[in-house]
């Protein structure tokens, strides 16, 4: 059960575990005590079987702020700031073997969009807004490019890291940053719609097919092709191959598929 004072609330259903951040007071800020229940919440769901997919949620109007300054101000008299533990973050998310989906409904700021940017789906409300507002405090948007660059066309990533404006939900889907982009009333129904979809996903072939979208271009594409295909045939020759194949044939669920509440 999530304490009462958790910054991150855990929830599960049918197969999808929602983590919600929960600290409104500072908009959801990445503080330490956040990231670090964050990276717990991430890490049960990876190990309990009976998850399938993460969805990453929030409470009060803003998504998620950025870096908690006010925890960065009081780390300055050490020389140092809280900045390693959401490079953590970005890796946990990005390597995730189940898929993650980000609920966007509001206002995004720099670190918040590299998390934004570290799922594998990401759906917002078009009503929200984004900023790397970086440069007008005096840093650079170091960390989250790991993220966002790979996502961002790079013009508007030129533009946007560069002037820090801001820009909406519709925008944010045009340049990659998210997904999809939703009327804010239908934003319930376009996450649980995903989520339906990811949960008829094999775990194994997720967690694979996840692997095959972060590998680099190929250099030699007969050799390319000839591992991919030697890869294709082991999956076709596992216990999830066989049971899908199976199941497509007779017509019925695949036995991975969540059933019940």
């Amino acid at each position: 059960m999530t304490s009462p004072d958790a910054l991150v609330r855990v929830a599960t259903a049918r197969g999808v575990t929602t983590l919600t951040l929960d600290s409104p007071h500072n908009r959801n800020a990445l503080s330490t005590p956040l990231m670090t229940e964050l990276l717990a919440g991430l890490a049960a769901a990876v190990a309990d079987d009976a998850v399938r997919v993460i969805v990453l949620d929030h409470t009060g109007p803003v998504f998620c702020s950025g870096a908690d300054l006010k925890e960065t101000a009081a780390a300055y008299a050490s020389g140092t700031v809280p900045a390693g533990m959401l490079g953590d973050v970005l890796v946990a998310v990005r390597e995730c073997p189940k898929p993650v989906l980000a609920k966007v409904a509001g206002p995004a700021r720099a670190g918040g969009l590299g998390l934004i940017a570290a799922a594998d789906l990401a759906i917002c409300a078009e009503e929200a807004t984004f900023a790397f507002t970086e440069v007008r405090i005096g840093v650079i948007p170091a960390v989250i490019s790991a993220t966002v660059l790979p996502r961002l066309h790079p013009r508007a990533a030129a533009e946007l890291y560069l002037t820090g404006d801001t820009f909406d939900g519709r925008r944010a889907a045009e340049i990659g940053l998210v997904t999809a982009a939703v009327p804010a009333d239908g934003l319930d129904a376009a996450v649980a719609g995903y989520c339906a979809s990811l949960v008829k996903g094999a775990p194994k072939a997720l967690a694979g097919t996840k692997e095959l979208l972060c590998r680099p271009a190929a250099t030699d594409l007969r050799a390319e092709i000839a591992e991919l295909a030697t890869l294709s045939t082991g999956y076709f020759l596992s216990d999830e191959g066989r049971e899908g194949v199976l199941a497509f044939r007779e017509k019925r669920p695949a036995a991975w598929v969540p059933t019940g509440d």
